[in-house]
């Protein structure tokens, strides 16, 4: 006789917000597997410190106090004259005669690090790119910056261009796969043909000869990149539409009189997403990756501006200045490596067949004992 069991379900919730049982089943995955799961959590700290690198990395302090008064000079330019000085121009912080000035009547605090990714340092005592020491943790390049503080500019423009053209060529690919998938027929078929063309012109020489012809700059980038950084998704959710158009609910849906964008949207999106999250990962990856490959052969930001491709290629140009080299290269391996480990953790939380214990290992594997007897040998006489 087979006991009935009483299933219960429990009501979970995750930063104050009630979850179902799948969602916490997919948490509970997606934390099992540590390596992505730290990984996560060492990608958001970093990218938290590079979000605010004003407060971390910069020329002017961020509060001083001088005459009885408080200043933020982060926010507002003050002009000289304020502290006692003779010109009306922005203050100089970093000019000793303004420190003296300042410091006879009142304080300043400073960041961590004393320079912006413009900042040149002048008084370095060797010519730039000059090695690493106590001022300059990782030395600077060849215009004399401090490569830690373009380090932290550079990260934050990075993982920004990625997030936001990730963001909005999701978008553009999951509508455009959900079109092709739900309706099918003519619209799939002219669609496909479309996207056959579209992705055979090349991005890079496109690229080329716009920027000979506009500047190119953060949003000018994003969007020449965004004409064809959205087919990466058309196809995973182009297959789940025309997968589930034809499923009783679907079918039911239509028979109750609801509109085809109600059906696309409510009932059937819900099962393509779970098939494109494990995606975003991997597409956040190769953004920032496009970006650094463009800034180092030069097509990328304009000139002047922190980031990752163009500290590789100064130490290309300085090979006497391995810093430099090393720095870009291990900056792009670590970003790119964490966000290849949370896509992992991602596909395991996302995957229906993978259940893990509370240990981390998979269900069928931690059921096993560890220490199974070995089957007894049978020998025939």
């Amino acid at each position: 006789m087979v006991d009935s069991a009483l299933i219960t379900v429990e009501r979970s919730t995750f930063l104050g917000i009630r979850i179902t049982p799948i969602t916490r089943r997919r948490l509970h995955n997606f934390r099992a597997n540590r390596r992505g799961f730290w990984s996560l959590w060492i990608f958001l700290t970093i990218f938290l410190v590079a979000l605010f690198a004003e407060f971390v990395a910069n020329d002017k302090p961020f509060l001083v106090y001088y005459d009885g008064g408080f200043y933020t000079p982060i926010f507002e330019a003050y002009p000289e004259t304020d502290f006692g000085g003779d010109f009306e121009t922005e203050t100089d912080y970093k000019d000793p005669y303004v420190q003296a000035l300042i410091d006879a009547k009142g304080w300043m605090i400073w960041p961590l690090i004393r320079y912006n990714h413009r900042t040149v340092a002048w008084d370095l005592p060797v010519p730039a790119p000059s090695p690493p020491s106590a001022e300059h943790w990782l030395g600077t390049d060849d215009q004399a910056r401090d490569v830690v503080a373009r380090l932290i500019y550079g990260f934050r423009i990075s993982v920004l261009f990625g997030l936001v053209l990730t963001a909005a060529s999701t978008v553009i690919g999951v509508a455009a796969g959900a079109v092709q998938g739900y309706f099918g027929g003519w619209t799939d078929l002219l669609f496909q043909r479309f996207i056959e063309i579209w992705s055979g012109l090349p991005t890079l020489f496109l690229l080329i000869i716009l920027a000979s012809v506009v500047e190119p700059n953060f949003w000018w980038l994003l969007g020449i990149m965004l004409l064809f950084s959205w087919m990466g998704l058309v196809d995973v959710v182009r297959a789940e539409f025309l997968r589930a158009r034809n499923f009783d609910y679907v079918r039911a849906a239509r028979a109750l009189g609801a509109s085809n964008g109600l059906i696309m949207f409510r009932h059937v999106l819900p099962n393509a997403v779970v098939a494109t999250m494990t995606f975003l990962p991997f597409i956040l990856a190769g953004s920032v990756t496009t970006l650094t490959a463009l800034d180092f052969i030069g097509f990328g930001l304009p000139a002047g501006s922190a980031s990752l491709g163009e500290l590789l290629a100064q130490g290309k140009a300085n090979l006497q200045a391995p810093w430099l080299g090393l720095t870009g290269f291990f900056s792009v391996a670590i970003m790119l490596s964490l966000l290849v480990f949370i896509g992992e953790a991602a596909r395991d939380a996302f995957d229906p067949r993978k259940l893990f214990t509370g240990n981390g290992k998979p269900a069928e594997q931690a059921a096993t004992p560890a220490s199974a007897p070995a089957p007894a040998a049978q020998g025939g006489r």
